[in-house]
């Protein structure tokens, strides 16, 4: 798909640069969040219980500081702080049975 054609004036040609500043920005952002979410998350299938809730903490600040901006809606950063939980504290249970 061929990419739009930006407008010519200054303040277009601003707000595209700003855009891309901020795409770049949220991208990794995001990047960390995945990465350290998907740490957690291995680190509670190996059983490592201290380390796995160490990291996770991590990546609620992590979520927490994107929702605080607008690089993710805050219900959206709700449900994936929950989700991660879950998953992580379903995982240690299973190690300790």
């Amino acid at each position: 798909m061929a990419q739009k054609k930006t407008a010519r004036n200054p303040s277009a040609m601003k707000r595209h640069r700003q855009s891309l500043k901020r795409r770049a920005r949220n991208k990794s952002k995001m990047s960390a969040i995945k990465t350290v979410s998907k740490k957690a998350v291995a680190l509670a299938k190996e059983g490592n219980a201290s380390e796995a809730v160490r990291v996770m903490r991590y990546a609620e600040s992590l979520i927490d500081k994107a929702a605080k901006g607008s690089t993710l809606h805050k219900n959206a950063a709700s449900r994936r702080k929950s989700r991660l939980m879950s998953k992580v504290h379903q995982l240690l249970s299973g190690a300790k049975a």
